[in-house]
């Protein structure tokens, strides 16, 4: 049963959980962090970490999407930033960190944005982008907007992407836009030959749709917390993650239910900043996390420790900020996924977090991890 909250006369509301709100509980039997597996597979593609990269520029280059693969994770270009528009990308993101480090405006970094994103999408720099990443022997995944996804995937699945994200801030079975003929992603996925990850999505509802669609996975949430600004400030649109996450499991089992056996893996995307955020995300019921500003603190990281949500470039509307995420030294990449970490309150060694959770509660895979017990502080 639902717990409603009377907010005033007539007017009711749901209680809902942040990750913060719940912990794990663990059960009678331990074991050790060796004989844990983080192993998850989406469609065809086999990934050893359940770790997505948010799709900014600030986070995902090709070299990045290839490093961040030969660790067992997916790297997902935005196909409407910077690397489909500029040959030097490398020189826009300095010349974008130079303005930031100024201090002068704190609009300027957008500005700056907004600037470099209103250059036209140049089809044969993201073809190049998708080759670079095919040629290390990587899961290629590109990411479009639910407005511009008619337009763009032809010469993505022709560049040879593995992988489509079609990613917004707020997503829907069917995108209505007055003058242009609606994108129904049912018809649209059905006539793609690679698979197609949606969202974002934050309640039952729309996830079980978005399953119906033929989606291979569905994106919970409305980003990576840092620098986003859709909860509240912008839209006033948010519903906590743990939440949400249990809300899309639930989803999951009555899709599977309905199918027969269709599996649509669950992928959350908020909230996540430790490695207990990630456990906790599992335990609420996702199959993998997509991680922004922790993994933009690795020195592999294009943004030279700035992040900023790929929503921060939108031309009227931007629903993000550039925000510092690391000072003085930058820690690997390796050392952010799987230690050593110095760091006592698990923003480094984010895997290796998840493993000993998972060993500390007794489960050996991620699915059967999100059985574990749970707890709401009071």
């Amino acid at each position: 049963m639902r717990d409603l909250v009377e907010i005033g006369m007539g007017r009711t509301a749901r209680r809902t959980y942040e990750l913060d709100d719940i912990d794990i509980v663990p059960s009678r039997r331990t074991r050790s962090s060796k004989e844990v597996s983080t192993a998850w597979q989406l469609d065809a593609y086999r990934f050893d970490i359940p770790v997505l990269a948010h799709p900014t520029d600030a986070l995902v280059s090709p070299a990045f999407a290839i490093e961040l693969g030969k660790r067992g994770g997916l790297g997902v270009i935005n196909g409407e930033g910077l690397w489909g528009r500029h040959a030097d990308v490398e020189a826009k993101i300095a010349e974008l960190v130079q303005i930031a480090e100024s201090d002068v405006d704190a609009d300027a970094p957008i500005a700056k944005l907004q600037e470099l994103h209103a250059a036209p999408i140049q089809p044969e720099l993201l073809a190049a982008a998708v080759a670079q990443v095919r040629a290390a022997g990587v899961t290629v995944a590109v990411r479009v907007s639910p407005q511009n996804a008619r337009a763009l995937t032809p010469a993505l699945v022709k560049a040879g992407i593995d992988l489509l994200v079609i990613h917004g801030t707020i997503i829907s079975a069917e995108h209505v836009a007055n003058g242009d003929e609606p994108l129904n992603l049912k018809t649209f996925i059905a006539e793609l030959d690679v698979p197609v990850v949606a969202g974002g999505v934050s309640d039952h509802r729309t996830a079980l749709h978005l399953m119906r669609t033929g989606a291979a996975g569905v994106i919970v949430g409305y980003g990576s917390t840092a620098g986003a600004t859709t909860t509240g400030e912008v839209l006033g649109i948010g519903v906590p993650m743990a939440t949400a996450i249990a809300d899309a499991a639930a989803a999951r089992r009555d899709y599977l239910d309905e199918t027969g056996g269709r599996y649509v893996h669950v992928i959350a995307d908020g909230d996540i900043s430790t490695s207990g955020d990630l456990a906790k995300a599992i335990a609420c019921g996702a199959d993998a996390a997509v991680l922004g500003a922790p993994l933009a603190v690795a020195a592999e990281a294009p943004g030279g420790g700035w992040y900023w949500p790929s929503a921060a470039a939108h031309p009227s509307m931007p629903r993000g900020a550039m925000l510092p995420v690391s000072f003085g030294d930058r820690p690997s990449l390796d050392q952010v996924l799987t230690g050593p970490s110095d760091d006592p309150y698990g923003s480094l060694n984010l895997v290796g977090g998840l493993r000993r959770s998972m060993a500390k509660s007794g489960y050996s895979d991620l699915k059967e991890f999100q059985k574990v017990g749970l707890t709401v502080r009071a």
